[in-house]
C-alpha cells in the first residue's frame, strides 16, 4: 500500500503501520457497528429497564416485566421488526440510576425504556428519545411527618437513589440535610420503613407507584411541591441517527395514533396501576413533539 505525504509524494507504508492505521480507525468510530446493524446481525434488541419502579417497569406476581415504558419499548420493538423485515427477540435486562449509562455505552443494551430523565450532562455521553412522561421530584414521608417539602429537610436524613438526578438537587439546595444513597428504591423504601432515614425522595409518580404498592398504603404520604423539572426519555448510544429516527418515529406515532394515551390510561388512569391524571399542558406539550410527516 502506498500513501501521499505533505509533498505529494508516494511513500510505502509497512504492516505495523496499516495496523496503526486500523486501531486509529477503530478508535474514531470510522469501523463502529451501528445499533441497528447490530439487532440485525444478532437477532436480538436489549432494553434496560427496572424491576421496581411501578407502573413504569416492575416485575409482576407472575416475574415478568410489565409496565408503562415496558409497553412503549414493545413498540420499538415492533417497529425494529417491520423495519428489518425479520423477527427479532427482545430481551430485558435491570438497569439502575448507578448501572444504566454504563450498560448502553458499553454494549450491553440497546436502549434504556424506565424512568431516566434527559439532562445537558447526561447528553454529552449519551442522546435521549422524545419525551414520553413528566414530573417532578417530591418525598415519601410517614403519615404524620412534619417535613412538608424541601424547605423541612435541612438536619433530616433523606434517602435517594444513586445516580438520580434528585441526588444532585438535594446536595446542591439543601447541603445541610443528611443525605443517604441507596442503590435502588427498594433499599431506599426499606430503610424509610425500618426508620434509618426520615422521608425518601424521588420523583412524584415513582414515589405514588411505590406507595400504591406498600403494604399499608394509607401509613404513607406524598407532601412537598415539585422540586425539579424531570422530563423521561428513552436512552440510546451517541451518534446513531438511524436508531433514533426509529425510536423518535415509534412514540411520534403512538401520540398522533392514540396509542400512547390508551397506554397512558391502562397504567394512570382511575382504574389503572397507579392513577395519576394528565394535565392539558402536559398533553400539549406531548402532542407537540410529533412533527409533520
Amino acid at each position: 500500500m502506498m500513501l501521499r505525504d505533505g509533498k505529494g509524494l508516494a511513500r510505502p507504508v509497512g504492516t505495523a503501520t496499516l495496523a496503526a492505521i486500523a486501531l486509529a480507525l477503530w478508535g474514531t468510530g470510522a469501523s463502529a457497528e451501528t445499533t441497528t446493524e447490530k439487532i440485525t446481525r444478532t437477532a436480538v434488541f436489549t432494553v434496560g429497564t427496572r424491576t421496581a419502579s411501578p407502573p413504569f417497569a416492575y416485575l409482576d406476581k407472575q416475574n415478568e416485566w410489565v409496565g408503562f415504558s415496558v409497553d412503549l419499548a414493545r413498540l420499538v420493538h415492533k417497529a425494529l421488526e417491520r423495519k428489518l423485515n425479520r423477527s427479532i427477540k427482545l430481551e430485558l435486562k435491570e438497569s439502575t440510576p448507578a448501572t444504566r449509562i454504563p450498560m448502553l455505552t458499553g454494549g450491553a443494551v440497546d436502549l434504556i425504556a424506565e424512568t431516566m430523565t434527559d439532562t445537558r450532562a447526561r447528553r454529552e455521553s449519551i442522546d435521549f428519545s422524545l419525551t414520553f412522561f413528566v414530573t417532578g421530584a417530591q418525598f415519601l414521608v410517614r403519615d404524620g411527618s412534619s417535613i412538608r417539602g424541601i424547605q423541612d429537610i435541612a438536619g433530616r436524613r433523606v434517602g435517594a437513589q444513586q445516580g438520580a438526578t434528585n441526588e444532585r438537587i438535594i446536595r446542591e439546595r439543601v447541603p445541610q440535610a443528611k443525605l443517604v444513597v441507596f442503590p435502588d428504591q427498594a433499599a431506599a423504601f426499606a430503610a424509610l420503613r425500618q426508620d434509618r432515614i426520615d422521608a425518601y425522595t424521588n420523583d412524584g409518580i415513582q414515589l405514588a407507584g411505590l406507595k400504591a404498592k406498600a403494604p399499608y398504603p394509607d401509613a404513607w404520604k406524598i407532601v412537598g411541591d415539585l422540586y425539579s423539572y424531570e422530563p423521561y426519555a428513552m436512552a440510546m448510544r451517541k451518534n446513531d441517527s438511524d436508531f433514533r429516527a426509529v425510536v423518535n418515529r415509534t412514540l411520534m406515532e403512538a401520540i398522533e395514533g392514540g396509542e400512547y394515551f390508551r397506554l397512558y390510561d391502562k397504567w394512570f388512569g382511575p382504574k389503572g396501576e397507579v392513577p395519576y391524571s394528565m394535565s392539558d399542558k402536559i398533553r400539549s406539550f406531548l402532542m407537540m413533539q410529533v412533527v409533520p410527516k
